[in-house]
């Protein structure tokens, strides 16, 4: 099963290394190596092309859904410092997030978790525009 491509926007590839960066020494290590490893085989692709609408980024809302349930899950990728679970703002370094950014409508990802994997589809992404 071959995880498909993820695509970034130059700036928000550069935002993510940073931020990447910044948080090494964080608990979430493991995430980091995962955003960084998804940050190096990624495509890089102007802020401006109109064909990164469906793409997940910095401040997407998205709806995901777990292939095994069937359940949808609703909630936008943000900044460390703008997460707030109660209004399902999800930091960009949490691994739900970092499982599915840079990815695209019907893309379909596997999210590793200690019970073992899900597989995830998105279902909509909206980037405000």
């Amino acid at each position: 099963n071959m995880k498909p491509i993820p695509t970034f926007t130059s700036s928000d590839h550069k935002l993510l290394k940073k931020i990447a960066k910044s948080n090494l020494s964080a608990t979430s290590a493991k995430e980091i190596n995962l955003l960084t490893q998804e940050l190096d085989r990624g495509n890089i692709v102007e802020d401006n092309a109109l064909e990164n609408n469906d793409i997940i980024r910095i401040n997407s809302e998205v709806i995901i859904e777990d292939m095994s349930t069937q359940k949808q899950m609703k909630f936008q990728i943000v900044l460390p410092s703008q997460a707030n679970i109660k209004e399902s703002k999800y930091s960009v370094l949490v691994p739900l997030s970092v499982a599915i950014i840079g990815f695209k409508v019907n893309d379909q990802v596997d999210w590793e978790l200690p019970a073992g994997n899900k597989t995830l589809k998105v279902i909509a992404v909206n980037n405000g525009n």
